[in-house]
C-alpha cells in the first residue's frame, strides 16, 4: 500500500497531488489537519467521482488517531489508514452511489440515513446499517441556472430601446440647433422636431423601465 504521511496538508508539495476533483484540505483530518495520503484509495475515489459524474461531498476522510478517538470512531476505523471516506448523499441517489462504488473497488459500507451519509472503504467485505429508503423519484438531471435566449433578452431588449432613444433624443436636439440657424423657411419644423425629441426621451425612458423589471423578476426567480 502507497501511502504518504504529511503534518498538515499545507504541507503537500505543489504539483504532487494527482486527484482532481478533490483536494488535500477535504481529504485531511478535520480535527488536526494531519494528512495521510492512500493512494489506492485516493484512486478508487476518483475514479467514483468519475463514473457518478458529479461532485462528492466528503463528510470525512483520514482521521488521526486522536480525532478519531475524539469522535468515538472504531478502535480500528478505516479511517485511521486513509482508506475510508464518508460521503453525503444529499446530491446522490443512495442505490447509484452504491452501486457505483462497489463496481470501483470500495468493499466496506456503512449507511446513515439519519446523518445523510454512506461510509465506503477498501475492506474487508462488509456492510452495516439500514439502507436509505428507497426514493419514489430518481433525482432530476442536473442542468445549470436557467438563462434567457440571448435573442429573447428583455434586458437586452430594453436596454437596446433606451441606448437608441437616447441617441435619438440626442440627434434631434442636434438637429433643432442646426435648422434654427438656417432660413425662416424650415423654422416651421421645429417644434415638431422638438416633440420628436419628446417621443425619444419617453422611448428611453420606458426602455430603462422594461430592463430594471426584466432585473427584479430575474432575481426575483433566481436567474441572475
Amino acid at each position: 500500500m502507497t501511502t504518504t504521511f504529511y503534518d498538515h496538508w499545507r504541507d503537500v508539495p505543489e504539483g504532487t497531488w494527482r486527484w482532481p476533483n478533490f483536494s488535500p484540505a477535504e481529504i485531511a483530518c478535520r480535527g488536526t489537519g494531519k494528512l495521510l495520503i492512500n493512494e489506492p484509495a485516493l484512486d478508487k475515489l476518483q475514479a467514483l467521482r468519475d463514473r457518478l459524474g458529479k461532485p462528492l461531498v466528503v463528510r470525512s476522510a483520514y482521521r488521526s488517531p486522536e480525532h478519531n478517538r475524539a469522535v468515538g470512531g472504531a478502535t480500528r476505523s478505516k479511517h485511521m489508514d486513509g482508506a475510508a471516506f464518508d460521503i453525503a448523499m444529499s446530491n446522490q441517489d443512495p442505490v447509484v452511489f452504491e452501486a457505483a462504488a462497489r463496481t470501483v473497488g470500495f468493499l466496506g459500507f456503512g449507511f446513515y440515513p439519519r446523518s445523510g451519509f454512506i461510509h465506503v472503504d477498501l475492506g474487508p467485505s462488509r456492510q452495516w446499517g439500514d439502507r436509505f429508503p428507497v426514493r419514489a423519484t430518481a433525482f432530476a438531471e442536473e442542468l445549470p441556472p436557467a438563462r434567457e435566449v440571448l435573442a429573447q433578452s428583455r434586458t437586452i431588449k430594453g436596454g437596446g430601446a433606451a441606448g437608441v432613444a437616447t441617441l435619438g433624443a440626442a440627434g434631434v436636439e442636434v438637429a433643432q440647433s442646426v435648422l434654427a440657424d438656417t432660413q425662416a423657411a424650415v423654422l416651421p419644423l421645429v417644434p415638431y422636431l422638438d416633440t420628436l425629441r419628446w417621443v425619444f426621451i419617453a422611448v428611453a425612458l420606458g426602455g430603462v423601465a422594461v430592463t430594471i423589471y426584466a432585473r427584479l423578476d430575474d432575481w426575483k426567480r433566481g436567474q441572475r
